[in-house]
């Protein structure tokens, strides 16, 4: 479970009574789909064939764009996380980020669950011995990607919700 029991209205769209504005919240999403895409590969290598983790990253920028509605964008990501089912490791990993990334528009909070889960797919990766140096130089890689209009705002997300996504923040 990633997402709060008590949700941040910093996080919540302005039209839900939150303080988010569209122009952050497609910010958030772009932000995400980079993540879920840095660690594309790791799914891609395992399942070639199978596009719904590539297909949820796509929709979650068409959505961005204003070329696909929000339910489309969130379906697309439920059918990347289908693509994780019977997988296990890195592959698994960086389909749920592809999923996470496509709900974004849905719920903006999902943003650090694609993050999240591409820190598992980089450390899952890995030889035993390297998974933490792996984890933290996802992470760093991640915070470079982050527009300045959300930064200091996904980086107080991460701490106050480290805990919820298996601690992968702490780089």
């Amino acid at each position: 479970m990633i997402l709060p029991s008590v949700r941040d209205p910093r996080l919540v769209t302005v039209r839900r009574g939150g303080t988010l504005t569209d122009p952050d919240h497609h910010l958030l999403a772009l932000w995400a789909a980079a993540c879920a895409e840095h660690v594309l590969h790791l799914f891609e290598s395992a399942r070639p064939e199978d596009p719904r983790p590539r297909a949820a990253i796509a929709a979650a920028r068409a959505w961005v764009r204003g070329e696909l509605p929000m339910m489309a964008a969130r379906a697309a990501g439920g059918h990347a996380m289908g693509a994780a089912r019977d997988l296990r490791g890195a592959p698994r990993h960086a389909a749920y980020a592809a999923g996470q990334a496509g709900a974004v528009a849905h719920v903006a909070e999902h943003d650090l669950g694609a993050a999240a889960y591409a820190i598992k797919a980089a450390r899952a990766a890995v030889p035993d011995a390297e998974r933490e140096a792996a984890g933290r130089a996802e992470c760093r890689w991640q915070r470079d990607q982050l527009p300045a209009a959300v930064r200091e705002l996904v980086l107080d997300d991460q701490r106050r919700r480290n805990d919820l996504c298996w601690s992968v923040f702490d780089c």
